[in-house]
C-alpha cells in the first residue's frame, strides 16, 4: 500500500537540465569528517525503573564525549537498531548518524535535489555536524527506520479520516496499528460515527464512537511504536455538537476513578506493569479533545443553550447550558487530564488550504492541524547550540542550519513511505513539514530577557 517516490522526484534525476540545490558550506572544511573532529568515549547506558531496577543496559556504547549521559541513555534505548547482545546491534551514534545521513544523501542523489557533487558532499558533512552537535534532531520515525526499511515510514504526525461505515471503522484500526508500529502518531475526529442514540440501516441502534474508542484504545495498548519501549500516540476527537458528547467527555474521567479504587486495593499503579490499575482500564492510550466553535463559546459566554444534532438527520437529539457542557469538560480535565479543547472556527480562519478541505483533528499533541488524510514530517532545532561562548545568537548558523534540516525533509517526504495511497498522494501534494525548536525558554533565561 505504499506509494512510490513523488514523480518529481524521480523526472528530475532523469532530466538533464534538472536544476538541484546549491549546498555551501558554514559548520564544515571539505577536508575532515565531522566525526573526525570530536572527541569519542565508551560509556554504559543504563536506565532504572522507579524500584531501582535495571530496565536497559548497554555496555561500550560510543558517544561524543559532550553528550551528556541523559542523551546517551535515551539514543541507546530508542534509536539503536537490532536486538541487544548481538553483533547487528548499533553501539555507536556515529553509526546511527552514518546509517541516516548517508540513506537520505542516496535519496537526494537518486532525486536529483543536489546541484553537483560538491553539493551533495556538503550536503552530507553539513547534516552530520547539526545531529553530532546536537544542533537538530529528526523526529522518532526518522531514527527508527530510516536505513532498515527499504521504504522506511519517516513521518511522525498523521492524521486519518474514518467513514460512518464498519468497514471504515477497521480499515482505521489497521492503519493506526501500522502507524504506530514504525513509531508515529495519528489522530481522528470520530463525529461522523452516529450516536449511539442512532438507528442502525438493517435495524438495531449504533455503537457510538464512545464504544469503539475501546477496541482503537486496546490496539493502540498492545502495539509499541517503532517495535520498541515507546507507547503508541494517539489523537480522538468529537466535535460539541455530537449527540455523545457527555459521554465522551466523562469517559476518561470515569475510568480513571476506576483505577483509583484499585490502586487504593493494592494493585500497583504503573503503566505497563502486570495486573496494574491503569492497565486495566480503558482510554489510557488516547489523548482526548472537544471541538468548539464560536457559535458554542458565545452561547458559554451569554450563559445560553447549545443543541446536539443526529449525525444521520440533524435533527436535535440533546440540549444542554452551554456553561454545563463547559463545566463537564473543567471537571473531568480535572480528574484526569483529559479532555482538552480545539478551536474549530479558529483553526479554520488560519487554515492555509481552505479551497481542498476542511481541518477537523491533529495529531496527539495538536502541533499539527491540517486536512484528513495527511502527514507532517517534524524536525527540531535545539537553539542553545546556537548561543556562542559571550551569549550571542549565532543568526547565520541558524538560518544555515534551517536551509539544511528542510532539505533533508524535502528528501524524507519524497522517499518516505506511506500506510495508505491517499496520504502518500496528500503528503506528495502538500508536502507538510514541520521544523520546530527547543529550549526556547533556555534562551529566553541565557539571554536575561523576561
Amino acid at each position: 500500500m505504499s506509494a512510490e517516490p513523488s514523480s518529481l522526484a524521480v523526472a528530475a534525476s532523469r532530466r538533464p537540465d534538472a536544476q538541484g540545490v546549491l549546498v555551501r558550506r558554514l559548520f564544515t572544511d571539505g577536508e575532515h569528517h565531522p566525526f573526525d573532529l570530536v572527541r569519542w568515549e565508551l560509556r554504559t547506558a543504563r536506565i532504572t525503573g522507579s524500584d531501582g531496577a535495571v530496565v536497559f543496559e548497554q555496555t561500550d556504547a560510543e558517544v561524543p564525549e559532550f553528550w551528556s549521559q541523559t542523551a546517551t541513555n535515551i539514543v541507546a534505548q530508542k534509536y539503536f537498531h537490532g536486538h541487544l547482545g548481538t553483533p547487528e546491534r548499533e553501539s555507536s551514534a556515529r553509526h546511527l548518524i552514518s546509517r541516516v545521513v548517508g540513506t537520505i544523501v542516496e535519496w537526494g542523489r537518486t532525486g536529483g535535489y543536489f546541484a553537483d557533487a560538491a553539493s551533495e558532499h556538503a550536503f552530507e558533512h553539513e547534516l552530520c555536524h547539526l545531529l553530532l552537535h546536537q544542533m537538530v534532531s529528526f523526529n522518532s520515525p526518522v531514527w527508527f527506520n530510516v536505513g532498515i526499511e527499504s521504504r522506511p515510514q519517516c513521518s511522525a504526525c498523521f492524521i486519518n479520516s474514518v467513514r460512518d461505515s464498519m468497514d471504515s471503522i477497521l480499515d482505521l484500526a489497521k492503519t493506526e496499528g501500522m502507524l504506530f508500529k514504525y513509531g508515529s502518531g495519528t489522530g481522528s475526529n470520530l463525529s461522523v460515527l452516529r450516536s449511539s442514540r442512532e438507528p442502525l440501516a438493517g435495524g438495531g441502534t449504533a455503537s457510538g464512537p464512545v464504544s469503539f474508542m475501546r477496541g482503537f484504545d486496546s490496539f493502540a495498548g498492545v502495539i509499541k511504536s517503532g517495535g520498541k519501549t515507546r507507547r503508541a500516540a494517539k489523537m480522538v476527537i468529537l466535535n460539541i455538537d455530537h449527540p455523545d458528547v457527555a459521554q465522551f467527555i466523562r469517559c476518561k474521567a470515569e475510568e480513571e476513578k476506576k483505577a483509583h479504587v484499585l490502586i487504593t486495593a493494592g494493585y500497583p499503579p504503573g503503566f505497563d506493569q502486570e495486573g496494574g490499575a491503569y492497565d486495566s482500564i480503558q482510554y489510557q492510550n488516547a489523548n482526548h479533545s472537544v471541538r468548539v466553535t464560536d457559535e458554542f463559546m458565545r452561547a458559554l459566554e451569554d450563559d445560553g443553550w447549545w443543541e446536539t444534532r443526529a449525525v444521520t438527520t440533524g435533527d436535535v437529539m440533546g440540549r444542554y447550558r452551554a456553561r454545563e457542557l463547559m463545566c463537564m469538560i473543567a471537571e473531568a480535565a480535572w480528574v484526569c487530564g483529559d479532555p482538552g479543547l480545539q478551536y474549530d472556527t479558529t483553526v479554520n480562519r488560519w487554515h492555509t488550504c481552505k479551497n481542498t478541505g476542511r481541518i477537523s483533528a491533529s495529531n496527539p499533541c495538536s502541533e499539527y492541524m491540517f486536512l484528513d488524510d495527511s502527514a507532517c514530517n517534524l524536525a527540531s532545532l535545539n537553539l542553545m547550540r546556537f548561543v556562542d561562548e559571550k551569549g550571542n545568537f549565532l543568526t547565520e548558523a541558524f538560518r544555515h542550519a534551517v536551509d539544511v534540516t528542510i532539505l533533508a525533509q524535502e528528501i524524507l517526504v519524497d522517499f518516505g513511505s506511506y500506510p495508505t495511497p491517499t496520504i502518500a498522494a496528500n503528503s506528495h501534494d502538500y508536502r507538510p513539514l514541520g521544523l520546530g525548536y527547543a529550549n526556547l525558554g533556555a534562551l529566553l533565561m541565557a539571554e536575561g530577557i523576561p
